[in-house]
């Protein structure tokens, strides 16, 4: 008689689903205040948005990302609950740039095997990420693809909504001659570049259990530090510095080329490199891989997560205020004129497609 063919057998586990939902749904109602309607499980999260109806004219802004290749390096330790914080970050960052304020978050797993308690740790992370950034996760996937994956591969996507007053959309058209460029510091390598900086581990010799003095701890800790996720100071800052003109969220492309992207055509940023202590790992990544500094710092932040450009006269107190919510930042350089130049290796523009201004870089890295 011939063998019946199951679902489980073809490689889907359905019970194995349904034991992750369990174990997540405690994690992922801490994001949920009363806006959020219907609970974990429905076919859509519900969000009730009446409080859009205080604005004069709402903007919706949206963004959808991943983590990239700082997953192997997750799977790699076994650690999977910091992954989330990762994928939170590199969404909901990038739409605070405009001035937005997070609202909902959703997110996509694909494995090769569910496997329950792995999965609740991804959820976990990314519940928690939402509640550093202010954002209810409303909904989300978990896929499993046999024959697709090998059995422990997984990858995470997500997207998130938020919400602007279109008098008060930050960018390019607000940024004026002699505005101050303001550095906010990264939490580390973030999540771009894993490519090169795997190479370069690899091209060492180093395992993730390897500890590196320069960098005071293993390599896989430090290649595992969690993004940092700045959209509720982003949002406090919008709403209480009156001179705020835009936000930059350095990811790839690192700080120039992002920068470049919410810059008006005829402007240009100064960026001084001695500015700022450049963090170890930049540094030891570039040694061990005789990376050229100008390949560096076009693929990682080199210790700058987010820029903000700012009037003057509320430079200081955008600082102050960061700092007090644990985030150190200090002074890059100014807004100039564009002078046109387009020989130096150290002008970018043209970033992303962007027909904008251009970043001036100088000086020398201070290790």
């Amino acid at each position: 008689m011939t063998e019946p063919i199951t679902y489980a057998g073809a490689g889907v586990d359905t019970e194995a689903g349904d034991k992750a939902v369990e174990l997540m749904k405690s994690a992922v109602s801490r994001t949920h205040g009363p806006e959020v309607l219907g609970g974990v499980g429905a076919f859509a999260g519900l969000f009730d948005a009446s409080a859009l109806k205080a604005y004069d004219r709402p903007l919706l802004a949206s963004s959808t990302d991943g983590v990239g290749t700082k997953i192997v390096i997750a799977r790699a330790l076994d650690v999977h609950d910091t992954i989330g914080q990762d994928l939170v970050a590199m969404v909901v960052d990038d739409i605070v740039v405009c001035g937005a304020k997070p609202l909902v978050m959703t997110d996509y797993i694909a494995c090769g095997r569910v496997v329950p308690e792995r999965i609740a740790d991804i959820v976990r992370g990314i519940a928690e990420g939402c509640e550093m950034a202010g954002v209810a996760l409303v909904g989300g996937e978990t896929a499993e693809h046999p024959g697709v994956m090998e059995p422990d591969d997984y990858d995470v996507a997500g997207a998130a909504v938020g919400v602007v007053e279109a008098s008060e959309v930050l960018g390019a058209e607000r940024v004026r001659e002699g505005d101050v460029v303001v550095a906010m510091a990264s939490s580390g390598l973030h999540s771009n570049g894993y490519s090169l900086v795997r190479r370069v581990v690899s091209h060492a010799g180093w395992q993730l259990d390897t500890s590196l003095p320069e960098l005071g701890r293993t390599v896989g800790e430090e290649l595992l530090e969690p993004t940092r996720i700045y959209s509720q100071l982003c949002v406090a800052l919008a709403a209480s510095v009156p001179g705020l003109r835009a936000f930059s969220h350095v990811t790839g492309g690192g700080l120039g080329a992002n920068v470049a992207r919410v810059l008006p055509k005829g402007l240009a940023a100064t960026v001084s490199r001695d500015a700022w202590d450049l963090p170890a790992v930049f540094s030891v990544v570039q040694a061990a891989g005789s990376v050229p500094w100008n390949d560096l710092e076009s693929t990682l932040n080199m210790g700058v997560g987010m820029v903000a450009v700012v009037a003057p006269e509320d430079a200081e107190g955008l600082m102050a205020t960061s700092r007090a919510a644990g985030v150190e930042a200090w002074t890059l350089g100014e807004i100039v004129a564009d002078d046109g130049r387009t020989t130096s290796p150290d002008t970018i523009r043209g970033a992303k497609g962007v027909d904008g201004g251009a970043v001036y870089l100088s000086g020398a890295y201070r290790a």
